[in-house]
């Protein structure tokens, strides 16, 4: 069964969609013409809304194809969006390359992927259970 996921579009822009059927995120597409700096970031608007179903996020995530070919990434990688936020979905794309990077109208510029929230109940306590790694993290395995 398919979850259905509302949207509007507030500005002239094209329509989120998989480009294949096996495809886990939609495509964004910028609703604007802007140039991001070698080094700078940049917030750019898709000109959609979208109407999560209770108990799901949408995550924004960076096109593997910007990234290797151009340098372009997402700041706040992937950014969540809740199920309660009606706003327009914007994405930080950042420039990682040493030339300014020109996005048209249409291109597509992150992509949307939808997932199950699981709420937890937070409880303190005094200490946690050992285990054989511990607290070790950042590079800790090698």
């Amino acid at each position: 069964m398919m979850t259905i996921v509302k949207f509007i579009k507030l500005k002239s822009t094209s329509t989120p969609n998989y480009q294949t059927p096996d495809a886990s995120g939609v495509d964004l597409h910028s609703s604007e013409q802007t140039v991001i700096k070698s080094g700078a970031f940049q917030l750019v608007g898709t000109g959609i809304a979208i109407e999560i179903p209770k108990g799901m996020e949408a995550q924004v995530r960076p096109r593997s194809g910007l990234a290797a070919k151009w340098g372009i990434g997402i700041l706040n990688s992937p950014g969540t969006i809740d199920a309660d936020y009606r706003g327009e979905i914007k994405v930080i794309l950042f420039n990682f390359s040493k030339k300014p990077f020109r996005i048209n109208k249409g291109d597509r510029i992150a992509q949307l992927v939808f997932s199950k929230v699981t709420k937890v109940v937070l409880k303190e306590q005094k200490q946690l259970s050992k285990t054989k790694r511990g607290s070790g993290g950042f590079g800790h395995t090698g």
